[in-house]
Formats: structure tokens, C-alpha cells, sequence
């Protein structure tokens, strides 16, 4: 399939899919080693430390300090990395409701990661904008 650039196909054929993982983001220190085994959905290294996004039971287990717990909505259309405005169109809809969102970009799809007690009110908003 072939990734998609034009905003009003992008915006009429997204089809979000909440994934019923409780998320949350923690992080490692510069240079720490990751804890054997963990299961982290996204790792991002900056000169600080390393980010990493995975679920609230696996950072539990893990002894891991985290903060944001969230849930992740998968924009199910396989957006290019090139499309222009895409998450612009979406992410001042759900800032108008006063939802927080941790975007990422990924080759196929775009991920909203949203506090965990707005999930549903996104859920909304995305489902009328594909409307």
C-alpha cells in the first residue's frame, strides 16, 4: 500500500483504534543500561537520557519512576512521512478540548499517546474529524 500525502484523503480515510494498553512514559539517565527483558513500545535517546514509552505494568515491574499515563490511538491510515499537515489538521481540535497529546510519527501510521482519562473525548473528536 502506498503511503498517502493528500490532507483530505489523509483526513477522510483515518480510522483511529484505541489500544486498551495503559502507557507511560519514563526515562533512563545518559548512559544507564535498559533492565533486561523490558517490553518498551518506543525508546528515544537524547543527551540527557533515554525516553522510553511503555506499559504502566511493565515499568512497575521494572522498579522504574514514570509520569504521563496514557493511552495510545492509532491513526489507522498509512500516512506518509512526507504529508503536510495532517497532525495539524487533528491536534488543535483536541487542544481546544484541553486534551494533551504526545505525537509520534511512525513509518506507517501517526500515534496520539492522550492522558488516560481523556481517551474516550479523543476517541470522539478524532471519530467526527474522519467524519
Amino acid at each position: 500500500m502506498q503511503a498517502e500525502t493528500d490532507l483530505a484523503r489523509l483526513l477522510a480515510a483515518m480510522s483511529p483504534r484505541l489500544d486498551e494498553t495503559v502507557y507511560v512514559f519514563a526515562t533512563l539517565p545518559a548512559g544507564s543500561p535498559e533492565p533486561a527483558g523490558l517490553a518498551a513500545l518506543m525508546r528515544f535517546a537524547e543527551d540527557e537520557g533515554t525516553t522510553l514509552v511503555l506499559p504502566r505494568a511493565e515499568a512497575g515491574r521494572a522498579g522504574l519512576g514514570f509520569t504521563f499515563p496514557c493511552r495510545r490511538i492509532v491513526l489507522e491510515v498509512h500516512s506518509s512521512l512526507e504529508a503536510v499537515g495532517f497532525l495539524a489538521a487533528i491536534l488543535p481540535r483536541l487542544a481546544a478540548a484541553g486534551i494533551g497529546v504526545n505525537p509520534v510519527s511512525a513509518f506507517h501510521h501517526d500515534h496520539l499517546f492522550v492522558p488516560e482519562a481523556r481517551a474516550a473525548d479523543a476517541m470522539a473528536i478524532l471519530e467526527e474529524v474522519a467524519r
